[in-house]
């Protein structure tokens, strides 16, 4: 199975996991401050680290492609490496939302000119694998990134922009692509060999469909929790227990920048976590909320803090050949 892998060259799209994670991580503190339990100056503060560290991965990854062999055709062919390409128009588009506060026109039209990519590329990649032919032992859960958290991020963005149709369209677009693609995915974990070591912090990622379609379906319905929202409360719970089984696995992986593949999906179950305590209003329920907002912020500080040691010690970027 590892020699179907290619060794990453260069600046590779997965890195964008970092950008993504913090994406999330600043989701999470910005909806604290909508419930008037944190500061927003805090989610504010994380959204300007993201955009720095997404425009110098971006810059860094769009000028490296062409010069590597069969540039952006290999890129988006590549069976491991091509889904992570759209967490860069996706890391845009969570740039935006978290502008529209601020500077609600920019926000808007930067949020439509990232939502346009990522729907676009979506819809390449998809096209790529239907006609490229598919090995089932290559897929891995990365692959409902273009799509599912593309159409979910995008209906969020959109009715944050007050664009409801839109919203909806978006909903439909990746919640369906998340019951066929989830699916496919699914049955390869449980039918296949097991993922290759380097690709199984991935699986951290089949914990934000769910959550992320909460979110998304919240957002869409203003807020509205009905059966709907339960059903997607509910099949969150069981991914966030499948990840505490995991936990053994994960722990027996050496670091690497495949850890980021945790930070966002675990960021999403957070946020939604934070949509159902101001639902429940559990007793002590701004400690509650604190709890939640401090355990996603260390974990995610852990992993730069990690990333941060590996690059002094020159062994965290892919090395070119």
């Amino acid at each position: 199975m590892t020699q179907m892998i290619r060794l990453p060259v260069g600046i590779t799209p997965n890195l964008f996991g970092m950008s993504y994670g913090l994406a999330g991580l600043s989701g999470c503190w910005s909806y604290a401050a909508l419930l008037r339990v944190a500061p927003g100056a805090v989610a504010d503060v994380l959204f300007v680290i993201t955009a720095v560290v997404w425009l110098l991965l971006l810059a860094a990854y769009v000028s490296d492609v062409p010069r590597r062999p069969g540039g952006w055709r290999a890129e988006l062919s590549d069976p491991v490496q091509a889904p992570f390409v759209s967490l860069a128009p996706i890391v845009g588009m969570l740039l935006s939302i978290g502008l529209m506060p601020h500077a609600p026109a920019a926000g808007r039209s930067l949020f439509g000119l990232f939502a346009a990519a990522t729907i676009v590329l979506a819809g390449w990649l998809t096209g790529q694998w239907i006609m490229g032919g598919l090995d089932l032992d290559r897929l891995h859960p990365g692959y409902v990134l273009p799509a599912v958290a593309g159409g979910l991020i995008a209906a969020i963005g959109a009715a944050t922009a007050g664009w409801p149709g839109l919203a909806r369209v978006f909903f439909g677009f990746g919640l369906v692509s998340w019951l066929l693609i989830g699916s496919i995915i699914l049955a390869r974990l449980y039918f296949r060999p097991p993922l290759p070591a380097q690709l199984q912090p991935t699986l951290a990622i089949d914990v934000a469909p769910p959550a992320l379609a909460g979110i998304a379906y919240l957002a869409v319905t203003r807020g509205r929790v009905d059966a709907a929202a339960f059903v997607l409360g509910g099949y969150t719970l069981l991914t966030a227990l499948v990840q505490v089984r995991l936990i053994g696995v994960y722990r027996r992986l050496r670091f690497t920048p495949g850890f980021w593949a945790f930070a966002f999906p675990y960021a999403a179950v957070a946020t939604f976590t934070l949509h159902w305590l101001a639902y429940a209003r559990p007793p002590a329920y701004q400690v509650w909320v604190w709890l939640v907002l401090l355990a996603i912020t260390v974990f995610i500080a852990a992993l730069a803090a990690e990333t941060a040691t590996a690059l002094a010690r020159h062994r965290f970027l892919p090395q070119p050949r």
